[in-house]
């Protein structure tokens, strides 16, 4: 079992077009950075999500909460840490962390609540059963204390 939820973690190099005119990173863009590696995090599991044509259902984020702790500046790499902290029966919940990579100061940190969906009919459906099996396999403290989902 890991005390950190935050198990999966990719570098940003913040780009000068990712800032605003007051030269540092674009607030919604700390958004786009948690969001770009929740999708890696998500691929690694091995749903596919970034490829809805194959995706075994849609994921629509229904609330994001960011907490800004610190400004970030163009050509500064960008730590950003993800891991999921509560699996329900049709929604998940995904905490993020950003960093400067370099000097460790931290940037933003917060979390993002998921909905799976059916792609027809866009109402929410169960987690698909072998996502939530990667996700437990690699996070095992989200199954403590939780009945076994069925498909």
């Amino acid at each position: 079992m890991t005390d950190n939820p935050l198990t999966y973690g990719s570098d940003i190099l913040v780009r000068f077009s990712d800032t605003d005119a007051q030269g540092h990173l674009y607030f919604a863009n700390y958004l786009v950075y948690a969001d770009e590696v929740a999708g890696f995090y998500m691929e690694e599991l091995g749903l596919g999500a970034m490829n809805p044509q194959t995706a075994p259902c849609f994921i629509f984020t229904v609330n994001i909460n960011c907490d800004y702790l610190g400004e970030c500046r163009a050509y500064e790499t960008v730590s950003v840490r993800v891991g999921y902290t509560r699996l329900g029966r049709s929604s998940a919940e995904l905490a993020f962390t950003l960093h400067e990579k370099h000097s460790g100061r931290p940037l933003a940190r917060g979390s993002l609540t998921q909905v799976f969906t059916d792609k027809q009919t866009r109402k929410s459906i169960a987690i698909p059963a072998r996502f939530r099996d990667a996700i437990l396999a690699r996070q095992p403290e989200l199954g403590a204390g939780q009945p076994a989902q069925t498909s």
